[in-house]
């Protein structure tokens, strides 16, 4: 097992990079492509039954007969339908024997690696709509289903490239893969030290600056990694630490690490992988998606460090201790090379306009070859490191392939049943009366649907269940799912089950559910916005006057600023309740978009009004800064 587990996972991840460079063609080797995914996928679904053990939060122990019996099947399955896919795929309206059993073995299959790899929610999901596809043709009304015959539908799912083996697994194959290599060889490579240090000097400096570096380090790490997690655990082990020291309570360092590094899936240029994924999906340049998340993720960040620089003056928690701010021109001369990966990874992709997959592939080799020949602070990365990057390369995929598959069959199923037009049909229907209703059930769907998974399975399901009810009511495809992205995404901060927020907690001994609440408070323009971009295409920059998108933009900002202080309740001193009041209700004024209704117009010029004297009186009550607190609070 020492062997095997490594192995396959480097099988993977070397498959998926081989892929990027069109190896394969190159050398001869002439295949379809759902050819290739099921291989990777049959290796991938062995891995799961090696790799993660029937309990959750169970140590992998010594292999049990069971684990060993199901990766063989999963294997050998898979290896099946790889040679015989030119052969199923023809006769897939003859419902062949072995397709119906192959494609059965490989539902339930993953259906159990979906269990142990994300938890139960999603197997839930996935059992609802087998089940729905059964017994839908029965269902009066608007869900009425056609009726489908379960060997030819349990055919079509296995076969056809509208389900398993369709877009959604070749985007997590293909693309998600080598965004995975580039983030570990980035983080192994010394990466994740420099841009923590550089954080460290640009705001260290600053009052509350261990909170600003852990908001500068995430997203600069975040938009790489993609990974909520694996975020939290390459910036949080040093930030939250250092934010506790400074004077923010435990629940507080959790929500700021958590909170930034869920935000650095939203971070131009890169934004993970999701943004090449959501090219995919929309057939659109990658730059148009880049271009369209600017906006949102500007109002994210103004946000976040608004209520943290309020928060610092309000509890007189200062700077960093000068002795541990490092120099910046050290910083840079020791790691300025590690730009050189992001550069390269934007030229690519903007000026020679090549896949996502290949740009990717070569700013990882950008960083492993700065790793090798240069490190950072003198050491250097060893060659042995690049099998351990693949191996973790690998295993770091497993989830993300596992939803990719559960998405492909749930898609399957709406396009064979008629489920999808039923769904969308329905969902129409309530935006017909009111579209907010039908945002509102959205943004619902996309937080309960999405908990407990990575942000790329959340936004692969979503896209198949939501963003088609919210393009056929008349909302663009590219705002549609950037809604659901967005939504998607504050799942993983949102309790009951807010993953992410809960791993910042155990890191910094602080109450899990506690830090979630104040995640959440802490990231509420990503709950507010997306509405807003619905109606208002420029917070977008997709239409409109240079005139018109910039007193979008301004309005935006200066309400997230009023409402930002309005809710952390202190501006040159603390806010009387009256006051905090009127800062939330001028700044929400200046939020609603011009384009709601024909009155929206009045409501910036009413908010601006208000949020001027509001600001004035409470300025006018604090006529100096107030001096700061004796002793540093370590309570919300």
């Amino acid at each position: 097992m020492r062997v095997l587990r490594p192995a396959l996972a480097i099988a993977i991840a070397v498959g998926s990079l081989l892929w990027a460079i069109d190896f394969y063609r190159f050398v001869g080797l002439l295949f379809l492509p759902e050819q290739y995914l099921a291989a990777t996928y049959a290796a991938a679904l062995a891995l799961v039954f090696l790799h993660c053990p029937a309990s959750q939060g169970v140590v992998r122990g010594p292999l049990p007969w069971y684990d060993a019996l199901l990766a063989i099947v999963a294997f050998a399955t898979g290896a099946y339908v790889t040679y015989n896919f030119p052969d199923l795929s023809t006769r897939m309206f003859e419902a062949p024997v072995e397709g119906l059993v192959t494609a059965c073995i490989l539902l339930a299959l993953t259906a159990e690696g979906l269990r142990r790899t994300v938890g139960a929610p999603l197997v839930v999901i996935l059992a609802f709509f087998i089940l729905y596809s059964l017994v839908g043709h029965l269902v009066p009304g608007a869900m009425q289903t056609r009726e489908v015959q379960f060997d030819r539908m349990m055919v079509y799912l296995g076969v056809d490239t509208s389900a398993l083996f369709g877009l959604i697994m070749m985007v997590g194959v293909t693309v998600v893969i080598p965004f995975l290599f580039f983030g570990q060889l980035l983080s192994e490579s010394g990466g994740a030290g420099f841009f923590n240090d550089l954080s460290l000097g640009l705001m260290g400096r600053f009052r509350g600056g261990a909170a600003k570096i852990a908001v500068l380090a995430s997203s600069l790490f975040g938009t790489i990694s993609g990974v909520v997690v694996s975020n939290i655990l390459a910036t949080g082990v040093i930030t939250i630490p250092m934010m506790k020291k400074s004077g923010f309570s435990p629940q507080q360092a959790a929500a700021v690490e958590a909170t930034a590094s869920n935000g650095g899936q939203l971070m131009p240029p890169v934004m993970g992988a999701v943004a090449f994924v959501m090219a995919d999906f929309l057939q659109r340049p990658y730059r148009d998606i880049v271009i369209a998340a600017l906006i949102p993720s500007v109002l994210y960040y103004v946000s976040l460090f608004i209520q943290i620089d309020l928060e610092a003056a309000k509890k007189g928690i200062k700077r960093v201790p000068e002795e541990d701010i490092p120099r910046l021109a050290p910083v840079l001369k020791s790691g300025f090379v590690f730009i050189l990966p992001f550069a390269v990874l934007i030229y690519l992709l903007f000026w020679e306009n090549r896949e996502a997959e290949f740009a990717a592939l070569i700013s990882a080799l950008v960083v492993g070859g700065i790793g090798i020949a240069f490190g950072y602070k003198g050491l250097r990365m060893k060659f042995r490191v690049l099998v351990h990057a693949l191996v973790a390369t690998g295993l770091a995929s497993l989830d993300i392939l596992i939803i990719a598959a559960a998405a492909g069959f749930i898609g399957g199923i709406l396009q064979a049943t008629g489920f999808g037009f039923a769904l969308t049909l329905l969902l129409v229907k309530i935006g017909a009366g009111n579209l907010i209703a039908l945002l509102i059930i959205a943004a619902i769907l996309c937080i309960v649907l999405g908990m407990g998974m990575p942000t790329i399975g959340v936004y692969v399901l979503l896209s198949v269940l939501v963003a088609p009810s919210l393009v056929e009511v008349g909302f663009s495809p590219l705002a549609s799912h950037m809604f659901i992205l967005y939504l998607g995404m504050m799942s993983m901060i949102t309790p009951p089950v807010a993953i992410g927020a809960f791993f910042a907690a155990s890191l910094a001994g602080a109450p899990p559910m506690r830090t979630g609440f104040v995640a959440m408070r802490l990231g509420w323009t990503a709950y507010i916005v997306p509405f807003l971009f619905m109606f208002s295409p420029a917070l977008l920059l997709q239409g409109g006057s240079t005139v018109e998108t910039a007193t979008a933009i301004a309005t935006a900002i200066i309400g997230v600023w009023l409402i930002s202080a309005g809710m952390v309740g202190y501006l040159a001193g603390p806010i009387v309740p009256w006051l905090r009041a009127g800062f939330v209700v001028s700044g929400t004024c200046l939020l609603i978009p011009d384009q709601i209704a024909h009155w929206a117009a009045w409501t910036d010029m009413a908010g601006a009004i208000a949020g001027g004297l509001t600001v004035a009186c409470q300025l006018l009550l604090h006529p100096g800064r107030s001096p700061a607190p004796a002793a540093r609070s370590r309570t919300d």
